[in-house]
């Protein structure tokens, strides 16, 4: 029993630390004040489900568009691809994506679409191997950027994150805590352990960049 008993105390210990280290190792790359996130040519804004349990809106999802919406207006982009989940043709996060961000005033030509950002790891492994994109700024909600600035950079891209709205002291916000520890040791140990690769590569696409 005292083996079990300190298994699982070696494992919590384990979770908790890389979970402590990851908000460590991304906390300079984060900005919430658009003001005074650096010009980047390209935003990569990672997708999620549009609507939750009974069609009621999924706020993460509304709020990553707000701000990525947000840095077009104040010129902090050039261009922003969108990456998702295309499943199956009843879940399509990416055109979601794609269609809100034109009606919050982005032109569609600087859209770029990925389909086959199934996982955080894919999305920011294809945005440089398929789209090219190596300095640029990540967009989600604070917990979610941490781990995919992690990600990036032991990757070697140059990416900084701006943070969408959270949505504090809610049943989704704390089962999302409980998801993101599990989701970050996963993280880590497809890095370091793992060598994990996208479930898709592909043929290279060229991003429209505005003038």
């Amino acid at each position: 029993m005292k083996y079990i008993v300190a298994s699982i105390l070696i494992a919590a210990l384990f979770i908790v630390g890389i979970d402590r280290y990851i908000a460590y190792k991304s906390a300079p790359y984060i900005y919430s004040d658009i003001s005074k996130i650096p010009h980047k040519r390209a935003a990569l804004l990672l997708g999620t489900t549009k609507y939750i349990a009974k069609g009621r809106p999924n706020w993460f999802y509304t709020y990553r568009i707000r701000a990525a919406a947000a840095l077009w207006r104040a010129h902090k982009v050039n261009a922003i691809l969108v990456s998702g989940d295309n499943g199956s043709r009843y879940y399509d996060e990416t055109t979601k994506m794609y269609r809100d961000l034109i009606r919050a005033g982005v032109p569609a030509k600087y859209i770029a679409k990925d389909y086959a950002g199934f996982r955080t790891l894919d999305s920011i492994i294809r945005a440089k191997k398929i789209f090219d994109l190596d300095d640029y700024i990540i967009i989600s909600q604070k917990f979610h950027l941490e781990r995919a600035l992690y990600i990036a950079h032991a990757k070697g891209e140059k990416a900084i994150g701006f943070t969408a709205k959270g949505i504090s002291n809610t049943a989704a916000a704390y089962r999302m805590k409980i998801r993101e520890l599990l989701a970050r040791t996963k993280a880590f140990l497809d890095l370091y352990i793992l060598h994990t690769k996208p479930k898709f590569y592909g043929d290279k696409v060229r991003v429209n960049y505005r003038d």
